[in-house]
């Protein structure tokens, strides 16, 4: 525990700063999360989950809860994902691929 009175007010502004910080935290992952589950499914209201993402990275980096580096990293990442075609994987059974077997060659002796 802090002794000082200016130490005392330091803890008590990093407290407070912690909390602050926590919600806006808090924040943009719930909408990054949300719109990365509105893009795996496909939903139709994409445009406004990930406006609603960026909006709250914004205020974030504004806060100095994110860096802008980081939130601009995050934004093009789930841009792209809204951008490109879901692609299906095929399914390839197990025990299809048949292996090849080696060819022995023996080596010929000079004489």
């Amino acid at each position: 525990m802090p002794i000082l009175q200016n130490a005392k007010k330091a803890l008590r502004q990093a407290n407070k700063r912690a909390v602050e910080n926590m919600v806006f935290k808090k924040a943009y992952k719930d909408a990054l999360k949300k719109a990365r589950k509105a893009v795996a499914a496909g939903e139709k209201d994409l445009t406004e989950k990930v406006r609603l993402a960026q909006k709250t990275l914004d205020k974030a980096v504004k806060k100095g809860v994110l860096k802008a580096n980081t939130a601009s990293r995050y934004l093009s990442r789930l841009s792209t994902k809204v951008a490109t075609p879901k692609v299906e994987k095929k399914a390839v059974k197990k025990g299809t691929v048949k292996k090849v077997a080696k060819k022995t060659t023996k080596k010929v002796a000079k004489k």
